[in-house]
């Protein structure tokens, strides 16, 4: 470790000096003396022979170095104004040519703002953009209903984001984790603070290794307007769904502050049944099983933080989250057990009550060092997590047949809390005009509390049951450091790193029961190669190397005790899976319709999967542990068309084969299929700014060597009206229509066959009402355009 901070402070300290030509410099404005970033300017010695290219930073100013002596033509281009062409001479020593003022193009203008209005795709070196339009159903739901619209992405009924059909993926905001994304939190941020959404399922080495799926960067909107502005969102809901979400921002030169508060009441009604069916190979005995489960979440979140501008060079930014939730849960199941004949031989009920409180919070600071030179960048951010959490349940179990009896009470009590401390830092460092060098340190330390405790009731108070009183401590030490370098050559990208990651895990029980030290230390090499044939056609490859951690659910070893015949349990003796990822994509964007094939491969050791067995008093357990390895090769297709401006239809399909090897106890693990995801959306835009959505998801039959789960289906409808001078948007909308988002599995076993269905959500109807203040719906073509040049 010390040799990674000594290599990194010798790389933070040096200068570069390579400058073998002349250098050009200038700033570009718009009337009235306002800096444009984001202006592409290139130097060109003739039509066929571009020189250089750079793009102007936030100030407006644009720096080509290395430029031989001659005469040439620079160019000043950004969409939605005028492209400026002047001839240039360069001699000896530096040139700057002042500042060269865009006028805005009033008729591409128009153009655009035609097409801003839909969802675009675009391709860059190291990951793939959805820039979030004003779709119907992005502007009703949360961030996890816009998910659900992303090519690539799903997000199951529980809320669970997945990437291509792999839940191993990491999902950040603004570039960081946060807490906005743990514990279904995406389900209280509204979806039209979302500006785009970056699916990186390579990403480069200055993004953790973690997540083997790759990284889904969820980009929040900016506030871009002086003075104050903000928005009131309200939600009614059926089932229950009361929401309310007032943000408030206030812009000066110096300072930037934001607010934002969300309040949720929701109810949720759930069905589960299962059949199972033991003892097949001696005398059979059937369990028809019933759960009926009615939940009620009430959720407060609270964002507050300022940027705070220094000077035109050094920036502080500050913020603070807090995310409490309170959940009050209530669980009817019924037991029929019945034998080869079919008659009920007995049955039993148990009801269940529950109560949760968890609070999440999260400090966070930024700060940002630019320099004279563009594109140089120095940043320090630091992170500390705090939460707790506690959950009690009370289980009352009662025998039906053949004679009613009142079994012994349940009560479980969980309490669990973390600490996470977080520091990193970056450098970006530009070579020339053409290359630049980055690299980077961070330490994470986390400590995690939790204890477990499961008692019956008797005659003389409670004792425990199974001996299931756990008390772990599980302790994270991740410090890591990375460099990478990227380069153009004409319409050639390339960007190749290096990541290093060395992490020691720590787990024990507070009794001495149990103890578990785990070291492990890898590079993770990343390549990225981008080729642009024009201005809407690009191909991409890309490899990398990647790391899924096991979550704490999968470590902890407690025992929900919730349902008589089944439980879920952790395994403290889980160690990471690793993957290599290759990947081929190709985007193609004509007028109205835009192509998007990509083809991939990835190769997983260590797997994480779900073991299934029997103990000896005839419960079913289900465990993760690690089997030898499993390959995926797919082929990705996503297509956008717009035939005429008022109606819009996206279209995504992927179809990939997998093949797992390795076993666990005496349960074997090889098994192989194909499977495919789906979607197939369609917008309607009509006068007076009405419009309707449907989004048709299809999640394809997929099996393991002991479990096949059906497809799964959903369609979700939306409508829209925005009134008074675009400052109010009513929106109607339906999730999981017609009930049919229903997963069905089947678990087979030597002698047993458990069936299993699941509809944790009901059809929810929602009529939503935002209204903005100083802030319009539409943001200028600049800055939508901008946004995407990253």
């Amino acid at each position: 470790m010390k040799q990674i901070i000594l290599i990194f402070v010798v790389l933070i300290t040096a200068q570069y000096s390579f400058a073998q030509g002349s250098e050009i410099t200038g700033t570009v404005h718009e009337k009235p003396d306002l800096p444009v970033p984001y202006v592409t300017v290139v130097l060109k010695e003739n039509p066929d022979k571009q020189i250089a290219v750079v793009i102007t930073d936030s100030k407006g100013m644009f720096r080509m170095e290395n430029i031989p002596a001659g005469n040439y033509h620079i160019s000043y281009s950004l969409m939605g104004f005028k492209t400026i062409n002047q001839p240039m001479q360069v001699s000896t020593g530096a040139v700057k040519v002042g500042t060269i003022v865009l006028e805005p193009d009033a008729k591409l203008l128009e153009e655009v703002s035609m097409t801003s209005q839909r969802t675009s795709v675009s391709l860059k070196l190291d990951k793939k953009v959805f820039e979030v339009g004003k779709d119907v159903l992005s502007q009703s739901g949360a961030v996890t209903d816009l998910l659900n619209m992303v090519p690539s992405v799903s997000v199951s009924p529980v809320g669970a984001v997945s990437l291509r059909g792999n839940t191993n993926v990491l999902v950040l905001i603004d570039g960081r984790r946060t807490g906005l994304t743990q514990s279904n939190a995406l389900d209280q941020v509204p979806a039209d603070q979302v500006e785009r959404v970056e699916v990186i399922t390579n990403p480069s080495s200055r993004f953790d290794a973690a997540g083997s799926a790759g990284i889904i960067n969820i980009i929040l909107k900016k506030n871009k307007k002086s003075g104050f502005s903000g928005q009131l969102r309200v939600v009614g809901g059926i089932p229950n769904e009361t929401r309310l979400s007032p943000s408030l921002n206030y812009k000066s030169n110096k300072l930037n502050f934001f607010g934002t508060y969300g309040l949720r009441l929701s109810d949720y009604v759930g069905l589960y049944t299962m059949r199972q069916s033991t003892g097949l190979l001696n005398t059979p005995v059937y369990l028809n099983q019933r759960q009926d489960e009615n939940r009620h979440d009430d959720a407060r979140l609270l964002y507050l933080g300022a940027d705070y501008q220094i000077n035109n060079h050094n920036t502080l930014t500050v913020a603070f989250l807090r995310n409490a939730t309170k959940d009050h849960d209530k669980t009817n199941l019924s037991y029929l057990y019945s034998g080869k004949s079919g008659l009920v031989d007995s049955s039993l009920v148990r009801n269940g009550e529950s109560w949760e409180k968890r609070s999440f919070n999260q400090l966070e600071a930024n700060y940002t060092r630019t320099f004279e030179r563009v594109g140089k960048k120095f940043t320090v951010d630091l992170q500390y997590d705090f939460w707790n959490s506690s959950k009690n349940w009370n289980l009352a179990t009662g025998k039906l047949l053949p004679v009613t009896t009142v079994l012994p009470v349940i009560r479980t009590n969980s309490a669990g809390g973390s600490k996470d401390f977080m520091i990193k830092t970056d450098m970006i460092q530009p070579l020339d005009s053409t290359s630049v060098l980055e690299f980077g340190l961070k330490a994470e330390n986390r400590s995690v509390t939790s204890d477990f405790i499961a008692e019956q009731q008797n005659d003389a108070g409670w004792e425990i049951i199974d001996q299931i009183d756990n008390h772990l401590l599980y302790k994270e030490l991740i410090g890591s450091a990375y460099v990478q370098f990227s380069g153009k050559e004409g319409d050639f990208s390339y960007q190749a790193g290096l990541r290093g990651e060395l992490t020691h895990i720590g787990i024990e029980d507070l009794k001495g029961n149990y103890t578990n030290d785990k070291n492990y230390n890898r590079l993770f090499p990343t390549l990225n190669i981008s080729y642009r044939f024009n201005e809407g056609t690009t191909l991409q490859g890309s490899y990398s190397k990647r790391i899924n951690r096991p979550s704490l659910y999968m470590i902890y070893p407690f025992n929900e005790l919730t349902d008589l015949s089944t439980r879920y349990v952790g395994n403290p003796d889980l160690n990471p899976s690793y993957a290599d990822v290759f990947e081929v994509a190709f985007l193609k964007n004509w007028k109205t319709f835009t192509f998007n094939p990509t083809f991939y491969y990835q190769r997983n050791s260590g797997v994480i999967e779900d073991y299934t067995y029997r103990d000896a008093k005839g419960l079913f357990i289900s465990m993760p542990v690690n089997i030898d390895k499993e390959t995926r090769h797919g082929f990705e297709l996503s297509l956008m068309y717009n035939p005429v401006k008022w109606l819009q239809l996206n279209t995504e399909l992927n179809v990939f084969h997998y093949a797992k090897q390795g076993a666990y106890q005496n349960q074997s693990f090889d098994y192989s299929g194909n499977t495919l995801t789906a979607r197939l959306s369609a917008q309607l835009k009509l006068k007076n700014k009405l419009a309707f959505q449907t989004v048709y998801n299809l999640r394809g039959a997929n099996a393991t060597a002991q479990t096949r789960t059906n497809a799964l289906h959903s369609i979700d409808f939306g409508c829209s009206k925005t009134f008074l001078k675009d400052k109010a948007t009513v929106t109607f909308d339906v999730s999981n229509l017609f009930d049919l988002r229903k997963s069905g599995s089947v678990t087979k076993g030597a002698d047993y066959v458990i069936n299993q269905t699941s509809i944790p959500n009901a059809a929810r109807y929602r009529l939503t009402l935002v209204y903005r203040l100083n802030l319009k719906d539409n943001q200028t073509v600049r800055q939508a355009k901008s946004v995407n040049r990253d």
